[in-house]
């Protein structure tokens, strides 16, 4: 089966809701995240998943195969900032095969590839980014 993108409705029996993904088809039942889940901290880009079909005809996951190759973390982004001042890391992150999202404006995912040869806390500091960070 050839790789595409595909959007997918994922029920959560746990927290009883229903959330959109574009995703990575791999199988007929079988997902790659291609970005992330701002709700379930487990969902990040690269984990894998399986997942059957509700009565409502909506993708339940049953079980994460493969978890994520990327450092995931996320940052509360302060007003005092301009979009400009975080593009110089997102870009970085990019172009090093990381990836980054902001979400509502105010919440960025950066998902660091595990080799990056950058100290992320250490060049938010001398970009002098003070940013807070969401701990799971």
């Amino acid at each position: 089966m050839e790789k595409q993108e595909v959007k997918i409705w994922v029920y959560d029996k746990r927290e009883k809701s229903t959330t959109t993904f574009y995703v990575e088809q791999l199988s007929e039942n079988k997902f790659r995240m291609t970005d992330n889940d701002l709700f379930n901290c487990r969902l990040t880009k690269g984990t894998e998943f399986e997942t059957r079909i509700n009565n409502d005809g909506h993708h339940e996951i049953i079980k994460i195969i493969k978890e994520s190759d990327f450092i995931t973390r996320r940052f509360f982004l302060s007003p005092q900032y301009k979009e400009s001042d975080y593009r110089v890391l997102g870009d970085e992150l990019m172009n090093r095969g990381g990836f980054w999202q902001v979400d509502f404006g105010g919440i960025a995912t950066v998902n660091i590839p595990k080799n990056f040869e950058f100290d992320v806390d250490q060049v938010m500091k001398e970009l002098d980014l003070n940013l807070t960070e969401i701990i799971d």
